[in-house]
Parts: C-alpha cells; sequence; structure tokens
C-alpha cells in the first residue's frame, strides 16, 4: 500500500519528470559518493558542483560556487500565502494559495529533466524531541543534499518514523534554470508546505532552515503554543560549575554567531554553544520555558571570521568528523588550494574570487562574495554543549535583544516585567552598515529578529509572546543589549567580543538574586560598579555614557516607533500600546 509520503513524491515526480529518483539515507558513505560525482558533474558553466580543498589545512572542506544572480535569499520574492493578506500581515509577501500554486505549477512542470530527483528526509530537533519535527524535501542538486545532511538530521529512519502518517513537512526544490525571473519561494503555512523554484542559495534552497524552521514554524507555534525564533542558544558555566541558559535574538551584523561561540574575557566562566541562529522554545512539564535547536549545522558568513573575532569558528572549520564543510562563494588561493575570504590574513598573491576569475587588491573589489558562508557540522565545534542533543532542551533564564545602534540604547537595559520585555522587543531597531546597504546607520525596525521570518501577522505574533508569558511559571528576564553605542568621536565605547561576557555576567547575576540594578525610564541597568570591568582600560565616566539615558533625545525615535507599530492596526496587543504610552510618560516626565 503507498503511504502519503510515497504518493506525495511520486505526485511531484509526474509533475517534474526527473530522469531518475534517489531516498537519500544520510549515510556517509552516500555522502561521500554525492560530493565525488559533484565534483565530475557541472553545475554553473565550466564550474563542477564541488572541488575538493586543501584537506591537510581544511579536512574533508569543498567549494561550491553558486550562479552569479544568486547569492543571497530574495526576500522580494519570498511569498507567504495564508488564507487571505491580514493573515499574513503588512511584515510579509502575500499572495492567494490558489494563485500561488498555480504560478509554481507552471513553473515546476518538467523541471528537472534530465536530472535526479533527491528525495531528503530529515528531523528538525534531535529524534527523540517531544518537540522535534519530521520532514522531507525534494531537490535537483547534490549541493543541496550534501548541505541537508550537514543541517539537519537526515537518515532512512526518518521515513519509518513518518510511517503512513500524513504528519510531516513537505519541501519542493529546483533550481530551474537559474532565472532570476522565474525564482519565487513559496509558503503554504496551513499545508505545512513550502516550494521553491529557480534559486540554489542556502536560504532560498535548504529548506529546513529559514522556510521552515522560522516561517512555517511560527505558524504552528502560534497553533499549538511554543516560539518558532530567530536566536542563539548558550549556557554560560561558572566557575563552580553553575549552568544558566540564554537565548540571545540580534539582527545582522549585531554578533550573534560571535555571541554563541565566545571566548570569554573572564576565566571563571565559559560559554557553552547549543545554537547560533534558531531556537525553538516550548513551556516544559515544570511550567519553564525550554529550547531546543533544531538544526546540526552553522549556515554562517565568512568575511569577517577570524582567529581575531571568532577562534572558535576557525577551530569549527578546520575540524574533522563524518560530516563534509562547505564553502559557498569564497575566494581561492590557486597556490595552497585554500579558500580565502576578507578578514583573513593576506590576500594571497594568486587568488581567484568567489566567480573563479583571477583577482589582485587593485580591482576595487571584493574577492569572496559579501555574503559568501560555509556549511559546517555543529558536531565540530569545540564549545558544543553537553546538552546539545538533551531532547527535552534546556531551561532558559534569560533572553537578550540585540541591535546595532550608535547612541541612545543602553549597554544593556532590563524589562520591567514580561509585557514590558515584549514591547522592548516589538521597538528593536538595528542601524544598517555600508556592506549592508550601502548606507551607513539607517534604522531599521526588526521585532525580535524576526521581520523577515515570522510566518503571520506580527501584531498577532507580540500577542502570542505575551500569552505564553502568561502560561510560564518562571518566566526568563527579558533584557535589551546593544554592543555599538558610540562616543561623540564615533568610537565604540565598549570592545565587546570576547568583552560582552561582563554584561552577561550581570544579567546572571540578576537572574541568581545576586546584583542591583536602578531605575531609568527604558529599564532597570546596571551601576558600573557593579560590573566585572577588571583587565579593562576605560576611564568611569566614559563607561558612564554607555547607560545614559537623555529623554530630550527620544522624540524622533518615539514617533518612528509609533509610526512602525501602527501599521499592525488592531492587531497590536493593549499591553504593548499601554507599554508605549508608559514609555512616553517616563520620558516626558524627565525631560
Amino acid at each position: 500500500m503507498t503511504t502519503p509520503l510515497e504518493h506525495w513524491v511520486e505526485e511531484q515526480a509526474r509533475l517534474t519528470q526527473p530522469t531518475r529518483i534517489y531516498w537519500c539515507d544520510g549515510s556517509e558513505g552516500e555522502d561521500r559518493r554525492m560530493i565525488e560525482m559533484g565534483m565530475k558533474e557541472e553545475n554553473i558553466g565550466e564550474y563542477s558542483i564541488f572541488r575538493e580543498l586543501n584537506q591537510e589545512a581544511w579536512p574533508k572542506s569543498y567549494l561550491h560556487r553558486s550562479h552569479p544572480t544568486d547569492v543571497a535569499r530574495t526576500e522580494h520574492l519570498t511569498f507567504v500565502c495564508q488564507k487571505d493578506r491580514e493573515t499574513a500581515g503588512p511584515n510579509n509577501n502575500w499572495m492567494s494559495p490558489k494563485d500561488a500554486k498555480a504560478l509554481m505549477t507552471k513553473l515546476s512542470k518538467g523541471c528537472m529533466r534530465g536530472k535526479t530527483m533527491y528525495v531528503l528526509p530529515y528531523m528538525m530537533g534531535h529524534p527523540d524531541s517531544p518537540y522535534a519535527k519530521a520532514c522531507v524535501q525534494l531537490t535537483d542538486v547534490s549541493y543541496v543534499a550534501v548541505s541537508m545532511r550537514i543541517m539537519t538530521r537526515m537518515g532512512k529512519k526518518i521515513v519509518d518514523k513518518i510511517g503512513s502518517s500524513e504528519n510531516f513537512v513537505k519541501g519542493f526544490h529546483s533550481v530551474g534554470d537559474f532565472d532570476p525571473n522565474k525564482r519565487y519561494i513559496m509558503h503554504f503555512p496551513d499545508e505545512g508546505l513550502v516550494w521553491s523554484v529557480g534559486s540554489g542559495y542556502g536560504g532560498n534552497a535548504l529548506l529546513g532552515k529559514k522556510c521552515f524552521s522560522l516561517r512555517i514554524a511560527s505558524c504552528l507555534g502560534l497553533k499549538q503554543g511554543w516560539l518558532a525564533e530567530h536566536m542563539v542558544i548558550i549556557g554560560i558555566e561558572d566557575i563552580k560549575g553553575h549552568v544558566i541558559y540564554v537565548t540571545a535574538a540580534m539582527p545582522s551584523a549585531c554578533g550573534k554567531t560571535n555571541l554563541a561561540m565566545m571566548e570569554s574575557a573572564l576565566p571563571e566562566y565559559k560559554v557553552y554553544t547549543i545554537g547560533d541562529d534558531i531556537a525553538w522554545m516550548n513551556i516544559g512539564p515544570d511550567g519553564r520555558l525550554y529550547a531546543i535547536n533544531p538544526e546540526s549545522g552553522f549556515f554562517g558568513v565568512a568575511p569577517g571570521t577570524s582567529l581575531k573575532t571568532n577562534p572558535n569558528m576557525i577551530r569549527t572549520l578546520k575540524a574533522s568528523n563524518f560530516y563534509p564543510t562547505i564553502f559557498t562563494n569564497v575566494a581561492l588561493d590557486q597556490d595552497t588550494n585554500e579558500p580565502w575570504w576578507e578578514g583573513l590574513e593576506g590576500p594571497p598573491k594568486n587568488l581567484l574570487d568567489w566567480q573563479g576569475k583571477p583577482w589582485d587588491s587593485t580591482s576595487g573589489t571584493k574577492a569572496a562574495h559579501p555574503n559568501s558562508r560555509f556549511t559546517v557540522s555543529l558536531y565540530n565545534c569545540p564549545t558544543l554543549s553537553r546538552q546539545f542533543d538533551n531532547p527535552q532542551g534546556v531551561p532558559i533564564s534569560a533572553i537578550l535583544l540585540g541591535g546595532r545602534r550608535s547612541r541612545l540604547i543602553p549597554l544593556v537595559t532590563e524589562a520591567f516585567d514580561w509585557p514590558h520585555g515584549v514591547f522592548m522587543g516589538a521597538r528593536t531597531g538595528s542601524e544598517t552598515t555600508a556592506a549592508a546597504a550601502g548606507k551607513v546607520g539607517v534604522l531599521r525596525r526588526d521585532p525580535f529578529a524576526m521581520l523577515p521570518f515570522c510566518g503571520y501577522n506580527m501584531g498577532d505574533y507580540f500577542r502570542h509572546w505575551i500569552n505564553v508569558g502568561r502560561l510560564l511559571t518562571r518566566p526568563p528576564k527579558i533584557y535589551s543589549v546593544n554592543w555599538f553605542r558610540v562616543d561623540e568621536n564615533g568610537k565604540f565605547i565598549w570592545p565587546g567580543f570576547g568583552d560582552n561576557i561582563r554584561v552577561i555576567k550581570w544579567i546572571v547575576d540578576r537572574v541568581s538574586g545576586r546584583a542591583e540594578a536602578r531605575e531609568t525610564p527604558l529599564g532597570y541597568v546596571p551601576e558600573v560598579k557593579d560590573l566585572s570591568l577588571q583587565g579593562l582600560n576605560i576611564p568611569r565616566g566614559r563607561l558612564e555614557k554607555l547607560f545614559e539615558v537623555r529623554p530630550g533625545e527620544w522624540q524622533e525615535e518615539l514617533k518612528d516607533i509609533k509610526s512602525f507599530l501602527d501599521q499592525f492596526g488592531r492587531h497590536i496587543p493593549y499591553e504593548i500600546s499601554e507599554n508605549y504610552a508608559s514609555l512616553t510618560d517616563r520620558l516626558g516626565q524627565n525631560r
């Protein structure tokens, strides 16, 4: 008897007409064979799908080059196909499910002719976790199959787990002909379906990542009472062996991966990694909030990653286990056959750029693409927590909300209570960098770092956060953090990186009831004397600027917050409106 899974695969095969169908078993041998085939098969023009790199310096590492037009997430062609536009919200592009399916069916017809359809059964989360989800993705490129094995728990056992059930998330992917005019990523939350055509880029093609783990999962969380979040998960262990677990939401260029793999500047504290990108948070049997990382790999930005900025990531990339490491769109040192990107020492003399063309430093271009990536197993990570594979997840004591702000926002602020913390998340903004947007200092609101990834109306998302907090017996404390405040000369006041542990230590002490704080209109902040500052050579007066709240400077900020929240209309919870009014009053009273 044909199972629902087999029936769905057969349906898609009739539509796409592949030469053959291959069901992946997730084994190391299969992985090795696909890489070997990929080194012989052309992907883009003259380039093979994989090129073997220097195996002594970078064990089990391979280079992949993507199509020149296919180097990032295509937000303008990413749609959430809810039943109506209002349910999707102003934070999403919307298309009706009927129209979206008609368009994607047309684009997918015969798109796998002459190719292999790979069937990828995988779990997001540990297979034994009550919070894990079974999924199946179809794809027509081995790069995606190999990368999904790194990023998820893939294997034949998942097929057995699904059995005759219809309860699995479906992902359809084809690179098509890489035509940017035929490139769409469609999400159907009511069906648990992602349909992607025309792109081979990770965020558009590795459908277990942002597409399912955030956009679809956030909708599942709304229905089922849990949270799918764009968050780091770390454990902070003190000298006595006590561990407190923390999550952190931060937009791009705000130090999220560096935080996840931090080398502590305080020797009495160690930081352990559970995840650098996604957290699924559920209410546990004891009423506390528990988090799991549904992924099993890192999909990180290469430029800027170095022994200085993130030594543990370099160690991860140079480690070796059962999984390969894939570098995408980095430069290549022809003399040593090693990957290279801006941020590493160099550049080398004999370099090919990310498109395989000779490069020199006078060209005025970047050798590696600014969004070049690495895909590497979490099991390579030297700071991986012993609790990473705990099916129940880890109990969360604090939630950090970060952004890149040159002024106004203190180094760290504790929310007055849970609804106030949700308001802090709702108003979070971050200033763009020149590399990201071509213009420095443009403020973009990005609540909980989820604006591009929430699969439904963000006003309802804020309500969901407030409701989850009401059900918790011991809700985590919520904090705003900002490592990027500058002085009158535009210089960063706070050193960041490993010294951020000094801020986290205060948070740990607050959670444990060991630290004092003073009240400001924004929330509670530490006294400078309560921070562990040994070894830092920063004058006290300069440090105090990190916690200044100048009410008179907040007029434009308040207007911008209101303008952003107003777009969600009646969907904004009254608790958010109340907290906005209270903030306005508190700042007005202090003018």
